[in-house]
C-alpha cells in the first residue's frame, strides 16, 4: 500500500509540474463534474424559455466556471477532484436526476435546440367550442379497467424496456412511447355506422384494434393515463386526435431528444415533431395515428373544442 502511494503522490507530482497536462485535467474534470448539475438545474430550478439558448450556455458556463476554480485550487490533489468527481455522479445518481453512464447524452441534451426539431402551434381558448359528446366520449376512456392497465403494461413490457432501465429520469415518457408505438402498429380503420357516431370503450378496442378516429384517440388516450400519463382529446369537426401533457420547455428538450435521437430516429429523420401550447404556456405532443412516431403532423384542421381527461 505503500509503495502504491508512492507512486500515486509521483503521478501528481509529475502533472503539477507539467502546467499544459495540468490544466487539461482540470478542464476536463470541471467539465464533467458541471454536467450533473446542470442537468438538476435545468429539470428542477432555472427554467428561461428563450428562442436561443442564451439561457443554457450562460448557467453551464457559470456552473464551469465555479467547478474550474474549486478544481484548479486543488490541483495538487488530483486524486481528491477525482473522488468529488465521482462522488457527485453518485450522489445524482442515486436521487434519480441523472445516471452515471449517461455522459455523453447529457452533453448532446446540452448543445441540442429543440427549437429547430419542433412546429409549435398555440391554441387560442376564445375560439374553442363546447366538446361534441362530452359524456360519452368520458365514460369510454375506461383507464381503470384492468383490461385497458394490463394492455398498458404489455406495451411497456414489450417497447423500449432497455431505454427505460437506463434512463430513470425519461422512463415514464418512454413508457407512453412504447404504448404509441403497440398501438399504432396495430390499429386498423373502420367507419362507423351511417346513422349515428359511435364511441368504442378503450377496453372494446382492445378486442380488435379497429376502429375510426375517436375511438384510436379514446384507446390512445386511456391507455396512457393508465399508467400516469396526463391526456386530451382535440376535436376539429372531422377529426378526433389525442395529445400528451409534455411540461415546459425544459421538458421538451428531454422528450425531443429522446424521439429523435433514440427511440425513432430513423422515423423521424430530417422532420420535426408538432406540438401545442395551451394558455398556461404548457406543451402538448401531437399522439395521432398520422405517422409512426409521437409528434407526427397535424391534419391541418382548425381546433373547435378539446377535452382534458
Amino acid at each position: 500500500m505503500s509503495k502504491l502511494l508512492m507512486k500515486l503522490n509521483q503521478w501528481q507530482t509529475t502533472i503539477y509540474e507539467n502546467k499544459w497536462w495540468s490544466t487539461a485535467i482540470v478542464i476536463v474534470l470541471s467539465f464533467l463534474i458541471s454536467i450533473p448539475v446542470f442537468v438538476f438545474f435545468r429539470k428542477n430550478i432555472f427554467d428561461l424559455n428563450w428562442e436561443i439558448p442564451i439561457d443554457k450556455i450562460v448557467l453551464f458556463l457559470l456552473i464551469f466556471s465555479v467547478f474550474f476554480y474549486l478544481v484548479y485550487k486543488f490541483r495538487k490533489k488530483l486524486i481528491l477532484s477525482f473522488l468529488i468527481y465521482l462522488s457527485t455522479f453518485i450522489i445524482a445518481s442515486l436521487e434519480g436526476n441523472y445516471s452515471f453512464f449517461k455522459v455523453v447524452d447529457a452533453y448532446r441534451i446540452i448543445v441540442y435546440n429543440a427549437d429547430d426539431n419542433y412546429e409549435n402551434e398555440a391554441v387560442k381558448p376564445n375560439t374553442l367550442l363546447p366538446f361534441p359528446n362530452k359524456k360519452r366520449v368520458e365514460e369510454s376512456v375506461d383507464y381503470l379497467n384492468p383490461k385497458v392497465r394490463n394492455f398498458a403494461l404489455y406495451c411497456v413490457n414489450k417497447h423500449f424496456k432497455k431505454e427505460a432501465k437506463l434512463q430513470p429520469e425519461n422512463r415514464k415518457y418512454i413508457q407512453y412511447f412504447a404504448v404509441f408505438t403497440e398501438i399504432n402498429s396495430r390499429w386498423n380503420y373502420v367507419n362507423d355506422p351511417k346513422t349515428d357516431e359511435y364511441f368504442a370503450n378503450a377496453s372494446e378496442s382492445l378486442t380488435y384494434f379497429s376502429g375510426d378516429c375517436d375511438d384510436h384517440a379514446i384507446l390512445m388516450a386511456a391507455t396512457i393515463k393508465s399508467i400516469g400519463g396526463t391526456m386530451r382529446l382535440i376535436h376539429t369537426g372531422r377529426h378526433m386526435y389525442p395529445e400528451l401533457l409534455i411540461g415546459k420547455a425544459k421538458d421538451l428538450e428531454q422528450v425531443v431528444y429522446i424521439i429523435k435521437n433514440e427511440l425513432f430516429k430513423n422515423l423521424t429523420k430530417g422532420k420535426v415533431l408538432f406540438i401545442h401550447r395551451d394558455e398556461d404556456d404548457k406543451i402538448w405532443l401531437n399522439m395521432d395515428y398520422t405517422a409512426h412516431y409521437p409528434g407526427g403532423p397535424f391534419l391541418g384542421e382548425e381546433i373547435l373544442g378539446i377535452l382534458r381527461l
